[in-house]
């Protein structure tokens, strides 16, 4: 087995080739398995369920000893914001069951858990859920969070240390009612005098409806009323101890957070807290020792570890919980994108459209497991994101597409895709995007149709170069098998548009598969690709002439004896990165 160190030193290619060979078995099945806990965020249900926990409390402990009135965490979506966020919620919250975290490591810290456990009022909230289309349906789920907040103290009508007035806002607030910019402040209010304790206020995914707000069209409402919340909540607010919120960006204090003394942030280049969200290495060697699938460490790591937080090496805990639970049914699954499904992947999209020949080129070093050297600009607002190049850069590490290796003397940092389930999300997402980038040029696919009718092997690898040359280089990663099978994807979507036509991929032909026949069925013309491709530009024109002699050699041309084509060509293309060589007989 490689060491770990040898892993990290692996290119993703190489990653990827480690990964093809899973199905490894672990004989651990005398194991107790605790059941994954996929999509649980609710901290109590880990206790209730016996969901498998990885233990983050430390967390609570390095909150308080190095305490700020606002915390700010920042981390990619599925790193485990919100269940450590319920976990705060639990541990602080009046009338905790503090069962909840026997043997867990805070609990032998007694001095503290004497003095904090279950000692306050705490106001969670997470905003995830405000997906309104409009400004005005975002504003009722807001509403609609607040009335639930509220009519959860409903039992506070009968306390004797609240004024009529405190309980007219708490009843108007459940009903949905009232000032919505000081409702979080008058929420805390309310439980202070009532608790006699100062408020704990948590505030997950605080920048969802800022991301959504921005792609609807309502950005600069929203920004207003979340600037007004904040303020009157987070900034001198006599009842509030500390508050926590958590989100994807750091959003720029001149948008969000101007009316608020600088909240202490804690940011995925922060040493501080760097283990509390996400799986660290040993934590994942014990998940898979604890679980009886030790043997698969490789494939999980190289698929889902990668990700630089502060010091760390961090694994993304959605995925390790996805493929874990799948293992755990059948012990040769494959891994596969589990984060893709939870992130919005359009941003890859946006930065190859917005890509100069220079960042083109960069994403193919990057694809080849490369690293490129960036300014990171870490506050922006949702309407900076893509201005230019150099923010979507920032916003593709901040959002954790591309992590660190480490800062340079001139203040650039060296990027890099973190693992192989990052690498296929950047290559579905721009195959698809050049894919549709050729299609739309109609006039240039009409040149490349007309070249192939002819059989003009000239103009058809000049066509091909044009559009090779628009292309990102990293068509050149991955192993000779996936590289052949990109440019032979990439030039079948170009051929299936044409009407009348009937197109097959790899079908049995003679004595082998060719890799595309191709049959008019008005005119009856035929012709026959066969693609290879070429470790280096000399090898072209040999490796063109090689795919020609397949054709023949593997009798290709019998695919056609019942159809009795007019005219049957035969074509051998080879490619390498963006060039390619086109041969005709």
């Amino acid at each position: 087995m490689r060491s770990a160190a040898d892993r990290d030193n692996l290119s993703l290619p190489e990653r990827i080739a480690v990964c093809s060979g899973t199905g490894c078995r672990s004989g651990g099945g005398s194991v107790k398995k605790k059941i994954m806990p996929v999509g649980i965020d609710n901290f109590a249900e880990f206790h209730q369920m016996d969901y498998y926990y990885v233990d983050k409390t430390g967390m609570i402990q390095e909150l308080l000893e190095s305490p700020g009135k606002v915390n700010l965490f920042t981390r990619p979506r599925r790193f485990g914001k919100s269940l450590n966020m319920s976990m705060l919620k639990y541990f602080f919250e009046i009338g905790t069951d503090k069962s909840l975290f026997d043997d867990l490591a805070i609990s032998r810290e007694t001095e503290l858990c004497e003095k904090y456990m279950g000692q306050f009022p705490v106001i969670y909230i997470t905003l995830k859920q405000v997906t309104g289309n409009t400004f005005s349906s975002a504003k009722s789920q807001l509403w609609e969070l607040i009335a639930e907040i509220a009519d959860s103290y409903s039992c506070l009508q009968d306390s004797e240390k609240l004024s009529r007035r405190d309980k007219t806002i708490l009843q108007k607030l459940s009903d949905g009612e009232g000032n919505l910019d000081a409702s979080l402040k008058q929420l805390s209010g309310i439980l202070y005098r009532h608790y006699g304790k100062k408020v704990i206020i948590l505030i997950d995914e605080y920048d969802a409806p800022l991301q959504r707000a921005y792609a609807k069209g309502y950005y600069d409402a929203m920004v207003d009323l979340i600037r007004q919340i904040f303020g009157y909540a987070l900034k001198s607010n006599d009842s509030l101890f500390f508050s926590v919120l958590t989100g994807i960006l750091r959003i720029s204090k001149e948008s969000i957070f101007s009316d608020l003394n600088n909240p202490k942030l804690y940011t995925i280049l922060d040493d501080r807290c760097d283990e509390w969200f996400g799986f660290t290495d040993d934590e994942v060697r014990k998940l898979l020792d604890d679980n009886g699938i030790n043997e698969h460490y490789d494939t999980v790591k190289n698929w889902y570890d990668g990700y630089r937080i502060g010091q760390n090496n961090i694994y993304c805990p959605w995925d390790v919980v996805n493929y874990c639970d799948q293992l755990l049914n059948d012990l040769d699954k494959e891994p596969r994108n589990y984060w893709a499904n939870v992130s919005e992947n359009g941003i890859i999209r946006t930065f190859a459209e917005k890509a100069d020949s220079i960042t083109r080129d960069e994403i193919g070093s990057l694809m080849e497991g490369k690293t490129v050297n960036k300014k990171l600009v870490q506050e922006l607002t949702y309407r900076d994101m893509t201005n230019n190049i150099d923010n979507i850069w920032s916003i593709l590490f901040t959002t954790g597409y591309l992590t660190q290796r480490g800062r340079n003397a001139d203040g650039t940092y060296e990027l890099c895709i973190p693992n192989c389930e990052v690498q296929d999300i950047f290559k579905f997402q721009i195959e698809e995007w050049f894919r549709e980038k050729v299609l739309d040029d109609m006039d240039g696919m009409k040149i490349l149709y007309a070249a192939l009718d002819s059989g003009n092997a000239e103009a058809l690898e000049d066509s091909l170069n044009y559009y090779l040359g628009a292309s990102v280089s990293y068509m050149d990663g991955g192993t000779l098998d996936d590289k052949e099978k990109f440019y032979h994807g990439l030039l079948l979507g170009m051929l299936l548009p044409r009407k009348d036509w009937e197109f097959k991929s790899n079908r049995e032909a003679g004595r082998g598969r060719s890799d595309i026949t191709a049959f008019q069925l008005r005119t009856k013309d035929a012709f026959i690709i066969e693609i290879k491709y070429s470790k280096e530009e000399t090898d072209l024109s040999a490796d063109a002439q090689e795919a020609l002699d397949q054709i023949n050699r593997m009798q290709y041309d019998q695919y056609f004896l019942m159809r009795n084509p007019r005219s049957l060509r035969h074509f051998g293309i080879s490619f390498c990165k963006k060039l390619c060589k086109v041969m005709v007989e």
